[in-house]
């Protein structure tokens, strides 16, 4: 089965902030994990019971964001959905529900009552004009 893009279950579906962190680790992994690569990740981090983590991955596998295929005794989770459809999805939907979709409006929140800075405003300019921002000013030389 293909990655799904950002037009398809992402859409429909939004994350809560647990499932969230286990597709993270998901696609730190290239999109191919076991159960006991995420539990080590989250070794640290989360006290989570492996049946914690086994409930999540199935609520992922359902919601289609997962694949789950068996091998030997270890389930392999694959990502179906990468993490860029996904992240392009949440903007255009927290774009939508917070700002209108007006871009001015989330600017201005984010800047709230403070100037944008000379370098924020070329920045801006940049990506306006070429949908691309330089990574350093060296770059826009």
């Amino acid at each position: 089965m293909g990655k799904l893009n950002a037009t398809d279950s992402t859409k429909k579906t939004r994350l809560p902030d647990t499932e969230l962190l286990i597709m993270q680790i998901v696609w730190r992994y290239g999109g191919k994990v076991t159960s006991a690569e995420i539990m080590k990740e989250l070794e640290g981090k989360k006290d989570w019971a492996t049946t914690t983590v086994l409930n999540l991955l199935a609520r992922l596998v359902e919601r289609k964001f997962v694949s789950s295929e068996r091998t030997g005794k270890t389930n392999i989770y694959t990502a179906l959905v990468s993490e860029e459809a996904y992240l392009e999805a949440e903007s255009k939907s927290f774009l939508a529900r917070l700002h209108g979709n007006s871009l001015k409006s989330f600017i201005a929140s984010l800047y709230g009552s403070k100037p944008l800075s000379t370098d924020d405003i070329d920045e801006l300019k940049e990506y306006l004009e070429h949908g691309t921002i330089a990574e350093d000013k060296e770059d826009k030389k």
